[in-house]
Formats: C-alpha cells, sequence, structure tokens
C-alpha cells in the first residue's frame, strides 16, 4: 500500500476535509508466469516493465515503486494464492503481469472486488472485454481476438480457399480460433483443440495432413508452438501447407528457439521490432543490451504496462487513492508506449493498428520477424458493444 507523508497537524486537516493525499511510494504485484512451458512469456513481461521502471529512475509517475515478483507457475490455484498475498498482505497498490487467459478469470474477481486496479499486460479474455467488463480492469495489449482476427483478414485477402486451425483448449484458445473465422470467410478444414501445455503433436499433425487444407492456422504460446512448428516442419508439412500464426506464435523466442525451419511464416501483432519512434528504438536497445535477447511483443507489453501506470500516477498527482480520479486518468492519459499511439475503448482494451510480421534469413544466416505491412486501422475488439460500463 502506499506510504504518505505529512505532519500531524496537517494530517488531521487533510482527514478531515476528505482529502487525498499524493502517494511517497507504491507497490506493484507483478504476477506472472515464471516456470513451465509458458515462462518465456511471462519472463519476457517481467523483463519488460522491470527495464521501463529502470529507465524511469525507479519510479512511476514519480513516485519510488516495488515491483513484487511472484510466479503462478501457470496454475490457477496458486495464482489465487499470490492474489490473495498480494491484497491482504503485500496490500499492493496495482497489479499486473498475467500471462494466460484462464488464469486472469481466476483472479480478477478478488483483485476487482479489493477495488486494485489491474493493468493487464497480457491476458485479454473475451468475458471481461464484454459483459464482464469492469473498472478495475484495464488491456494494455489487446483482447485475445484481436491478432488472429488480423490474420484471418489477411489469409482471406490472399485467398486461401480451405485452412485447418490449431489451439489449447481454454479460453484464449476458443478466442483465438473465433477470432480467426470472424474475418475469414473460406472453409474450415478442421478445428482442432489440444490440452494446454501438450507438447507432442504428432497425432494433431496427421490430422491436418488428412484434411486436405491448403493452410495452417495456429495458435499455441510459448513452449507449446516451439515443439509444434519444429515437429510441423521435421514432418515436411511446412513446405506443403503454409502456416501463419498470430504474433505471439510467431514471436522471436519462438524463432529463435525453432531456428531457420521458421523462414517464411507470417505472424500478426500490434507492435514489431522497426517501430520508428524514440520510445520503441530506446526499449529494443537497452532491452537487447540488458537481456542479451531480442524482444518479443510480451516484452513491449510489459513496457507499455509500466508506461501507462506512470502516466497516470503523473497525471493525477500521485494521489491514487482516489479512484474515481486514478481510473479517468487510465482511461484517457496519453501514455507514450513502443507501439505509438493507442487509445482506450469503453471496455478499457486498445484501439490501435495490427500489422503483418514475416520471419525472414538474415545476413548471417539467423531468421528474425521482419515488417511487411498494416493489416488493420485503429481495430475495436467484437465485445466493447457488449460493455455497460
Amino acid at each position: 500500500m502506499m506510504k504518505k507523508t505529512c505532519v500531524a497537524l496537517a494530517c488531521s486537516t487533510l482527514l478531515a476535509s476528505g482529502a487525498v493525499m499524493a502517494a511517497d511510494s507504491m507497490k506493484v504485484g507483478m504476477m506472472t508466469t515464471l516456470s513451465g512451458p509458458g515462462a518465456g512469456l511471462g519472463i519476457d513481461i517481467r523483463d519488460g516493465f522491470e527495464l521501463a521502471v529502470k529507465h524511469l529512475g525507479g519510479k512511476l509517475g514519480g513516485i519510488t515503486t516495488e515491483v513484487i515478483v511472484a510466479d503462478d507457475a501457470q496454475n490457477p490455484e496458486t495464482a489465487k494464492q499470490i492474489t490473495e498475498r498480494f491484497i491482504k498482505r503485500d496490500q499492493v497498490d496495482i497489479a499486473t503481469g498475467v500471462v494466460f487467459s484462464n488464469i486472469m478469470l481466476a483472479v480478477g474477481p478478488a483483485f476487482f472486488g479489493a477495488e486494485t486496479f489491474y493493468i493487464s499486460a497480457n491476458a485479454g479474455p473475451s468475458q471481461y472485454a464484454g459483459a464482464e467488463c469492469n473498472p478495475y480492469f484495464f488491456n494494455v495489449a489487446w483482447q485475445n481476438d484481436n491478432l488472429h482476427e488480423a490474420m484471418g483478414k489477411h489469409v482471406q485477402d490472399k485467398g486461401f480457399k480451405k485452412v485447418a486451425m490449431v489451439a489449447p483448449n481454454y479460453p484464449a484458445g476458443k478466442d483465438a480460433l473465433t477470432g480467426f473465422k470472424r474475418f475469414y470467410k473460406g472453409e474450415v478444414a478442421d478445428e482442432v483443440y489440444t490440452k494446454l501445455g501438450q507438447l507432442d503433436y504428432a497425432a494433431e499433425i496427421a490430422q491436418i495432413r488428412a484434411s486436405g487444407a491448403d493452410a495452417l492456422y495456429i495458435f499455441l504460446p510459448g513452449g507449446m508452438g516451439i515443439n509444434f512448428i519444429k515437429q510441423y516442419s521435421q514432418s515436411g508439412m511446412l513446405k506443403k501447407t503454409p502456416l501463419f500464426a498470430p504474433g505471439f506464435s510467431g514471436d522471436e523466442d519462438v524463432v529463435k528457439a525453432v531456428g531457420p525451419a521458421m523462414e517464411g511464416v507470417f505472424n500478426t501483432s500490434h507492435w514489431y521490432r522497426e517501430m520508428d519512434n524514440p520510445v520503441n528504438q530506446r526499449f529494443v536497445a537497452d532491452f537487447q543490451k540488458d537481456t542479451g535477447r531480442l524482444p518479443t511483443l510480451y516484452a513491449s507489453q510489459g513496457y507499455d504496462a509500466a508506461l501507462l501506470i506512470d502516466a497516470a500516477v503523473k497525471s493525477v498527482g500521485g494521489k491514487i487513492e482516489d479512484k474515481a480520479a486514478f481510473r479517468k486518468a487510465l482511461e484517457t492519459v496519453k501514455a507514450p508506449s513502443t507501439r505509438g499511439e493507442y487509445h482506450f475503448g469503453n471496455n478499457h482494451y486498445p484501439v490501435q493498428n495490427y500489422y503483418l510480421r514475416e520471419v525472414v534469413k538474415n545476413a548471417d544466416g539467423s531468421v528474425s520477424n521482419k515488417y511487411v505491412g498494416k493489416v488493420m486501422d485503429k481495430h475495436t475488439d467484437a465485445y466493447a458493444k457488449e460493455c455497460k460500463m
């Protein structure tokens, strides 16, 4: 919980007037996935967020900030225990970091009930974008469907007639394929849902081969995607049936792990590494310098989550206990970001552009993502109209 400083007489006067004082310090609870198949995603969100705090001199909104980091191990029960600790023992002022939507749905009610603002740096379930939208939930990344919608539009525009699809059987997996189909109007040759965390895909690849699809779309984040693409390439299918993916299944962590076999894979994202703005250029250069890794979209989202908090806290003069004022600041503040300009819709999800990237071979033989072009302009998610907030 934030700390405030005042002398006794001044404090009593302020309390009597109902005034809210500026904080001297605040706590951010960073619960994310740091172990298991999804660890790379959470590590990048954490590292991106902490890089922004470092760039801001250890302060957000001019207030000294303690970031308390915890590993949910991609387990909803573990996440619930951490949430209770964040709220009751640590008394965090703001929470962030959750990667997976099933965990977000499990812990959201506790944060909202405690009136703790949650700034999602990744998980964007459709429930919280629509009928279950909440004044204490903001998503600085995207709604789960969005990157899939962008690729559905691209695959449709390219004229593929028969597409097979693969995703894990959990809320974000369902949102993914729903989003793709919202903009892809051709035939769905097969729709395969796998176990969350599955690492062997021999049966699914055989099923895709038998479907006769002329393209494949996958949403398999983290280690799931790495294993799938390796096995898909080794089966020879990658050269026969082209593979399309959202940015999180074709990001730099996946590209590095899979290697040259990913050349030619297209993926969609709201951010790309070459974005020509000062915030992004500093983020990319320093992330590589500090970690020795190319930044992923997850890292950019962690960085942007911190910049949003910084801008909103600054705009209320550090008075974050004034919940109404702080919410208004989060909704309206023009926060700098790695992706350039974006704003929140009525459901606290971003309205922003989406882009196409292609995995290409570099001069040194390595592979990495390269910007291709814009797919969607200032896109709003499909659930915003259901939000009555």
